[in-house]
């Protein structure tokens, strides 16, 4: 199995859940900051590519809801990377890296499928 890498930032309740539940399983993976060590846009627009960008960005997040409204209107893939890139803590997270696919958001039932 490739090496996991769970790509977040440290001071998210769901990443430290996440986290949790990898050490537990005694599973060994790479953390990835966003706020420490940014995101690549290969990256972003891979995720985007396979879970839909309306899923990778965080909406529901405060560093969303305070951009301008304009900022916010008309939004499609390429204008929602721009903002990711900008401010990675609009990324959803966490989002496991599982090699040949990811896993977005925490779900300890689908974790465990997938890395049964």
């Amino acid at each position: 199995m490739t090496e996991l890498c769970l790509y977040g930032i440290k001071a998210c309740d769901t990443m430290k859940k996440a986290r949790s539940w990898l050490d537990a399983q005694g599973l060994s993976y790479r953390f990835h900051d966003y706020k420490a060590a940014g995101i690549d846009r290969a990256s972003l627009e891979q995720w985007c590519d396979e879970h839909g960008w309306d899923k990778v960005l965080n909406r529901a997040g405060t560093t969303f809801r305070k951009l301008a409204d304009e900022q916010k209107a008309d939004l499609d893939q390429a204008r929602a990377i721009e903002l990711m890139l900008a401010q990675p803590s609009m990324i959803k997270r966490p989002l496991l890296d599982l090699g040949e696919r990811t896993l977005l958001g925490f779900k300890p039932e689908l974790y465990a499928a997938a890395l049964a």
